[in-house]
């Protein structure tokens, strides 16, 4: 493989098309978004991309302009080579639509979803509110997607497609008028489960979701998620399982819901889901929904630390929340995570944002004299 960083004119078209991407989103494109509402500019993006995805030649110029490539962001997590540790959360693509660009961009890995037995219309619209002054989106999605009948073949395709980006089916408890009482629940991600057996690199499981008509049945009570797990791991699949863990938890409740997962075939877990929390923050209470972004980062990297710390021979983290910065993913990675997500950076920042944490992560490594990023993994602990 020839590495971007290794090449001097590669590098500096690379760095120089960074700069480019980030003056044009931010002077250009982004005014223009920002113009329209939260819900028409997310569905508007999303169609875009899957229009542009299906150009070749534009997929191959945004590769060569952007995609950063570098020996010393390559790992091994869960048993899977990832060219780098840096992933889309699931929320945003929820029908695996946006796979091609991703993969073209430069993505370590994409969570599809979250996704669900039954096609699922989700919650009233709006979904979105902006809250730029934090760094954040109020969510209420309420996991609106075609069904994971339909979603997971998608993610099949571009599973076995793909260039270097591997993909992750994240999986949730359909949120409609035909939800019923925990039995049903547990059969609803069993039957999702099923359908995505050895079809994509990794499973998430999300028992997290704060925008239901459920609730969250599965964090709220130890007993109802070894429930849960007894039944998915009598289903045979390839791919390691991360579950979604919630945000807002006491340490000795998270520790009972860690204590549960341990005991199951579960390999790692993706901290934390949105904030409740609006301590503090000035926001409507007639808005709906989770706060993503700058509210999650310190929650998250604190609960990052003390998964690690207790669990880390055990799980393998994925870290998300209020990542912006190359400095804010290292620090989720000197905690202990060794994946890192984001997707509200995408939408305030830019699609070469990407880029951008990688370059400045591989810089933040050498200045700390490790070979690669894998030996950064929980290091304030060491």
């Amino acid at each position: 493989m020839a590495y971007v960083s290794q090449s001097f004119a590669h590098d500096k078209l690379n760095k120089l098309s960074t700069d480019m991407f980030t003056f044009a989103y931010k002077h250009a494109f982004k005014p223009f978004i920002f113009n329209e509402t939260p819900d028409v500019a997310h569905d508007q993006m999303i169609s875009f991309c899957r229009v542009a995805g299906k150009v070749p030649p534009l997929m191959w110029a945004l590769g060569e302009m952007i995609d950063y490539t570098d020996p010393m962001l390559e790992s091994e997590v869960m048993g899977i080579h990832f060219d780098n540790p840096f992933g889309l959360s699931a929320g945003l693509d929820k029908n695996c639509d946006l796979s091609t660009v991703l993969d073209a961009a430069g993505f370590g890995f994409e969570t599809v979803g979250s996704t669900t037995s039954r096609p699922c219309p989700g919650n009233a619209r709006p979904w979105f509110h902006r809250l730029p002054e934090y760094d954040s989106m109020l969510v209420h999605v309420g996991l609106a997607n075609d069904g994971s009948e339909y979603v997971i073949p998608r993610v099949e395709r571009a599973h076995t497609q793909a260039k270097s980006m591997k993909m992750s089916i994240s999986i949730a408890r359909t949120n409609d008028d035909h939800t019923g009482d925990i039995d049903e629940g547990i059969e609803d991600y069993r039957i999702s489960l099923e359908r995505a057996a050895n079809r994509s690199s990794i499973v998430e499981i999300n028992i997290s979701c704060p925008n239901t008509r459920a609730g969250e049945p599965f964090n709220e009570n130890p007993d109802n998620l070894d429930r849960l797990f007894s039944e998915l791991d009598k289903v045979e699949h390839s791919q390691p399982l991360l579950v979604k863990m919630p945000l807002n938890k006491t340490w000795e409740e998270f520790q009972g819901l860690l204590d549960v997962l341990v005991s199951h075939d579960v390999q790692g877990v993706t901290l934390a889901n949105l904030q409740k929390d609006r301590t503090g923050l000035n926001v409507p209470q007639s808005w709906l929904g989770g706060l993503s972004g700058g509210p999650c980062y310190v929650a998250s990297n604190d609960t990052i630390g003390k998964v690690y710390q207790q669990y880390g021979d055990k799980l393998t983290i994925a870290g998300v929340g209020g990542v912006f910065t190359p400095q804010q993913a290292y620090a989720k990675i000197r905690n202990g995570s060794s994946l890192v997500m984001f997707v509200s950076s995408l939408m305030y920042r830019g699609p070469q944002q990407i880029t951008t944490l990688k370059r400045g992560l591989v810089d933040l490594l050498r200045k700390d004299g490790f070979a690669n990023v894998s030996e950064a993994v929980g290091a304030n602990f060491r």
